[in-house]
């Protein structure tokens, strides 16, 4: 909010007073919603907010209201649930009633309800199963999702050694293996590193993912209506959005020209045959708004998430050499230097997995989840919301519930380390979300996290340019995302 000069404040909140008069007139009837803070008139709670930090400021509202309580962000109203015990009783224990998606402005403004991610439940409800089964195939296929993601990691340690020892940024280095893996998955085939289309993708990306992190991309999820038709960094976003549609569109289309039915190669190519067979069904949600948006969600979903969660696991190690060294340790116990790591060393090394389970809790990537709506009116721990609410489940509020993890402010692996030093789950561990929307990439994320983390960790040793007691590993930007701040780093040969 600090970015907005005082007449563009006044114009959003003039626009916004046209648009949501019937939203207050709704709002008198509220008296069996949870209880909240008292809104003012169009800006809602928005003074009670730190648009930096939207997290930690739904945080710190609900010690005063509870875990379940009501909010108005702009025009939105919304309920906030904290903690994993009202977490688990709405997306699991009623997983039906809060299964529909809420709105993500950035994301819609494109999408439109298309596509698996950001659409309602009866549309994503057959492209998720879509997804899960056709994912699972070409991961246990000929060439199995490790395989896959080895072969990718053989380039992405030639492309460190080329750094030499020398200072470098991470960022796409992890980002191009990451994308890669997916790639091959959606597309049937991976990028040369220095491929400009590709490297132009990825910065697309980035930058998207940045922006729904920054306080004007909080300010236009309030005020999307509005502020669509302004000036500002929002119409950068929807450039790369488009950039991302269209390279997508391109891809579909080759496919089209060499498609043979009875070999599918990829993601593209199993969709475009789902197609012709359901072509006489007039329901069926398999035609090509969905094929394009589809393969966008999962291309950007499969990109940005783990590149982002490893760029926030080498810094807290740069932060930790104590911990780095222990992670060395066990991978020349349990694998050594003459082969690269397998998913089968996972179970024989208890604690590299703590390590990467605490790096995605206190990394806490998506904060805030990404929003439900209910689906009628729903009865909630004594509360009735109302059809259509948008429900806030904060993830990050679960991966640092005080219930569920000793020290949650601190970054210590042994939250999943028993007294035995043996791995432990922990059930508030909903990186992934939970109930029936939880992320159908969680196998392939979990897999590329630990074979990417103990291949780098096997052939190099962390070194910082500054001391670790100087380091800073809380997030750069929190807002859709949690992201990391930029940092260079050194990667030695061992």
């Amino acid at each position: 909010m600090d970015l907005l000069g005082a007449g563009t404040i006044f114009l959003i909140i003039f626009l916004s007073c046209l648009m949501t008069l019937s939203t207050w007139r709704q709002m008198r009837g509220k008296s069996k919603m949870p209880p909240g803070p008292t809104p003012l008139p169009i800006i809602g709670n928005l003074l009670q907010v730190n648009l930096k930090d939207m997290h930690d400021s739904l945080v710190k509202i609900s010690d005063k209201y509870g875990p379940v309580y009501t909010i108005h962000l702009g025009p939105r109203r919304a309920v906030v649930l904290r903690g994993y015990k009202a977490v688990k009783e709405a997306l699991i224990d009623q997983a039906e009633e809060f299964s529909d998606r809420g709105e993500e402005a950035t994301f819609d403004w494109l999408f439109r309800g298309y596509g698996v991610a950001f659409s309602p439940w009866r549309r994503a409800k057959p492209l998720r199963r879509f997804c899960i089964t056709t994912l699972r195939n070409f991961g246990m296929g000929k060439r199995s999702i490790e395989d896959r993601i080895l072969e990718e990691a053989h380039f992405q340690m030639e492309a460190i050694r080329n750094t030499k020892g020398t200072p470098f940024d991470l960022t796409y280095i992890l980002s191009r293996s990451v994308s890669n893996v997916i790639s091959s998955i959606t597309f049937g085939s991976r990028f040369d590193y220095e491929d400009k289309e590709f490297l132009a993708l990825l910065h697309m990306m980035l930058e998207i993912f940045r922006f729904t992190s920054t306080s004007w991309g909080q300010l236009y999820e309030f005020f999307s209506g509005p502020m669509q038709y302004m000036p500002g960094p929002q119409q950068n976003a929807f450039v790369h959005l488009v950039g991302l549609e269209k390279f997508i569109s391109k891809k579909v289309k080759e496919h089209q020209e060499t498609l043979d039915p009875n070999a599918p190669r990829d993601f593209i190519d199993s969709f475009l045959i789902k197609m012709h067979q359901e072509k006489k069904d007039p329901n069926t949600e398999f035609f090509p708004k969905n094929l394009v948006m589809t393969t966008l969600n999962i291309f950007f979903g499969g990109t940005e998430t783990v590149s982002t969660t490893l760029r926030h696991g080498f810094l807290m190690l740069l932060k930790y050499p104590e911990i780095e060294e222990k992670v060395h340790q066990e991978i020349d116990r349990e694998i050594g230097r003459n082969r690269g790591p397998t998913m089968d060393d996972h179970l024989q090394m208890p604690y590299t997995e703590a390590v990467i389970h605490e790096i995605q809790r206190y990394a806490n990537l998506i904060p805030m989840g990404l929003t439900r709506r209910v689906t009628h009116d729903t009865q909630f721990q004594g509360y009735t919301i109302p059809k259509g609410t948008e429900v806030l489940p904060l993830l990050g509020s679960v991966l640092k519930d005080p219930q569920h993890f000793a020290r949650p402010d601190e970054f210590n692996p042994q939250h999943f380390l028993d007294e035995n030093g043996k791995f432990k789950k922990n059930d508030a561990f909903v990186p992934f979300c939970i109930g029936k929307r939880y992320c159908f990439g969680e196998h392939l994320a979990r897999t590329e996290l630990f074979l990417f983390f103990t291949s780098i960790l096997q052939n190099f040793s962390l070194k910082s340019l500054i001391p670790p007691e100087e380091i800073d590993i809380s997030p750069m930007l929190v807002g859709f995302s949690s992201i990391p701040r930029s940092y260079n780093i050194c990667m030695i040969p061992r």
